[in-house]
């Protein structure tokens, strides 16, 4: 397998590209799979999808939610999950994935199970995810004669969709040790067989193993493909990529000579089972302590910031001292105030009370 090279979301930069969309090999209506899937697939993961900030995220808590960190967000921005809006207080980054864990206020009414047996190859899967629909056709041209092989990516319209596929290979080339799950683009996977493209990352793969499992969360697609060896290339969902070029490093462009089908990309829910349980474990319907964020001017925007040291029991925030004035406020699930402010060893210390 050739090696995976990634993109930010959203930013074409070459390589495989960080997600953001759903293209279906047998239609392009841009109003295809935008209700929860029926009959065999009911509950497959549709109910557990929440809408961050232009991409997904999946409940896994009481009051947790995970997705991919490239999507990016800050503590404060809303997660909006079954008709009602959460606030995020804190968020809990792997080191070894793309995967994050972020917290809210308030309680959801589900959370999605974890895929824990690590037996996905060859397994069918539901993927969920946002984004672009179908563009135009690709086709190339042999002895006259055009063929198709996929399509481009199309318009975003920032909608939920689902999707199948099936697993077929696991992959390194992702974050840390966590490998990826791999589904191929296949032609003849029926009539909801999805590819995915850019908006689809954060989405979630779900495979059916007594109940419906979250396995996976989308990470990346392969591309860009080109019709010459030079030039920039474009992104697609090819069911088969023979006869075009594929990026195999940057501004190296190999001739695929054999039909084969672009896939896509999940980070492997198993491979951080520890980390992901330890989270829900420490945070799952815990009220996190305040996290202070500061801004330039008093209407922000206000990030959070990094280096405080925060003692719920002392209920103390302590700060290196500004570079600059800065306007400070306290982000936590009860309405809090700062009463007092003080110089302490050559650090800004700040104490806080529960109340209006």
């Amino acid at each position: 397998m050739r090696t995976l090279r990634l993109a930010l979301a959203l930013a074409l930069l070459g390589g495989a590209v960080r997600l953001a969309a759903m293209i279906f090999y047998a239609s392009g209506d841009a109003n295809y799979n935008t209700t929860a899937p029926t009959g065999s697939l009911t509950n497959s993961g549709w109910q557990w999808q929440g809408y961050w900030h232009g991409f997904c995220g999946t409940s896994i808590g009481t009051n947790l939610f995970i997705t991919a960190q490239h999507v990016g967000g800050v503590t404060g921005n809303t997660f909006s999950f079954a008709g009602t809006d959460y606030r995020t207080v804190a968020r809990f980054a792997d080191t070894n994935s793309d995967l994050v864990i972020w917290q809210v206020c308030g309680t959801f009414p589900s959370f999605a199970p974890l895929y824990q047996t690590g037996d996905e190859i060859y397994r069918a899967c539901v993927v969920f995810g946002r984004g672009v629909t179908r563009g135009s056709e690709v086709t190339i041209t042999n002895n006259g004669t055009a063929a198709v092989r996929g399509w481009h990516w199309g318009a975003a319209d920032d909608r939920l969709r689902w999707g199948v596929n099936k697993i077929t290979a696991l992959s390194t080339g992702g974050i840390g040790t966590a490998r990826l799950l791999v589904a191929p683009f296949d032609r003849n996977g029926g009539a909801n067989a999805a590819a995915l493209g850019s908006g689809d990352s954060g989405g979630a793969v779900f495979i059916n193993n007594s109940g419906w499992r979250l396995a996976g969360i989308n990470f990346a697609v392969d591309g860009p493909y080109n019709y010459v060896a030079n030039g920039p290339g474009f992104f697609a969902a090819l069911f088969d990529a023979s006869g075009l070029y594929d990026e195999v490093d940057t501004n190296v462009w190999k001739l695929v000579a054999t039909a084969q089908p672009s896939a896509f990309y999940a980070t492997r829910i198993f491979d951080r089972l520890a980390w992901i349980r330890s989270v829900i474990a420490a945070h799952d319907g815990q009220q996190p302590a305040p996290a202070l964020e500061a801004a330039d001017t008093v209407t922000g925007p206000f990030m959070t910031v990094t280096g405080a040291v925060v003692n719920a029991t002392a209920q103390t925030i302590t700060v290196p001292m500004p570079a600059k004035p800065q306007f400070y406020r306290l982000n936590g699930c009860v309405s809090l105030q700062v009463s007092s402010v003080k110089f302490s060893g050559g650090k800004l210390v700040l104490t806080w009370t529960n109340g209006s």
